[in-house]
């Protein structure tokens, strides 16, 4: 059974009710920090090493449900001991896990992640059993998918995987915001462009289209912004939300329709999650009938509260605290 959308989204109709639901990876993060990132072959210092619940899927369902919406994750733990925690860590959370998978005789997912003193970070993943997450299992979840508000997608599982989900979310009727990180060095097929929100920051929307900086086009940022994300939108998204950092987000869609939402300025900590905590955000906002632009807004303080903090999940904000800088501004 297919639904509709409630009238135009793109001239301001509104998604229905529902969960969100996360279809994506469960990561241990090995988090430290170091005062500048290494060269190659090159030896250094490090302190503050901490183990931290993460993974793209894990931090954007973790942060839709500490802004308070009723999340359901779909994916894969290993059977160790980072799976257990994993698994403890999303309940604790209120994440629903019923559609997580303990995946036998495979590790759970890493990220190694180096984290300088400016708040910048370097992220190596190792898959682990997000790897093994089919098609197979978005069928079985098809009742799940078909009743969810949102459905949030990232890339650090099977594109084969992703792929599927978007068919059959667009099959159900389904709203879906598509983070496309990190970008394969290959690109992406067009069918896994073919999703209501894209969410790439500036350097995934370089990867993904046919424009690249050059030390010219730094001085034109807002230019160059513009140039990428209209190229992204021939490749199929309705829309793209083009994530700048500290200087906010730009909106583009099919229609032609332009806007840029400022950024807010913290003291950054740990930049680590603040894109997982944007589209938790931005999942959130609109599932609960917020227009595209206040939704924006709305993920662009919960990006900036996580960026206070160190490690992924810890950071996360809660409602209080992305209202409470909201109201600041």
């Amino acid at each position: 059974m297919t639904r509709a959308l409630s009238g135009s989204w793109a001239s301001g109709g509104r998604i229905p009710p529902g969960p969100v639901v996360v279809i994506g990876s469960i990561n241990m993060d090995l988090v430290c920090r170091v005062q500048r990132m290494a060269a190659p072959g090159e030896t250094i210092v490090g302190s503050e090493f901490g183990t931290y619940p993460g993974g793209k899927g894990a931090n954007q369902a973790v942060a839709a449900a500490k802004l308070g919406a009723e999340v359901h994750l779909i994916g894969r733990v290993g059977d160790d001991d980072f799976g257990a925690r994993l698994l403890n860590g999303l309940q604790q959370h209120k994440v629903h896990t019923e559609a997580v998978t303990v995946t036998e005789g495979t590790s759970s997912g890493c990220a190694m992640i180096l984290v300088d003193k400016k708040g910048e970070n370097s992220i190596v993943v190792a898959p682990g059993a997000n790897a093994k997450l089919s098609p197979a299992e978005l069928d079985a979840s098809q009742a799940l998918i078909a009743r969810a508000s949102v459905v949030v997608l990232q890339l650090e599982i099977p594109l084969a995987t992703v792929q599927h989900a978007i068919k059959l979310c667009r099959q159900l009727g389904v709203f879906t915001i598509l983070d496309p990180a990190p970008v394969p060095a290959k690109g992406v097929p067009k069918e896994i462009m073919q999703v209501n929100i894209l969410t790439p920051n500036q350097r995934e929307a370089e990867a993904l289209s046919s424009a690249r900086q050059t030390g010219r086009a730094r001085r034109k940022k807002q230019a160059d912004a513009k140039q990428v994300g209209s190229e992204l939108l021939t490749r199929g998204p309705g829309t793209v939300v083009l994530k700048l950092g500290s200087r906010g987000a730009m909106i583009q869609d099919q229609s032609g329709y332009i806007d840029s939402v400022k950024g807010i300025k913290v003291s950054v900590v740990d930049t680590t999650a603040a894109g997982d905590a944007f589209n938790g955000g931005l999942a959130v906002a609109l599932a609960e009938g917020k227009d595209l632009r206040e939704a924006v807004k709305f993920a662009n303080a919960a990006g900036a509260v996580c960026c206070r903090s160190f490690g992924a999940q810890p950071s996360l904000p809660s409602r209080e605290e992305v209202e409470k800088l909201l109201k600041g501004r």
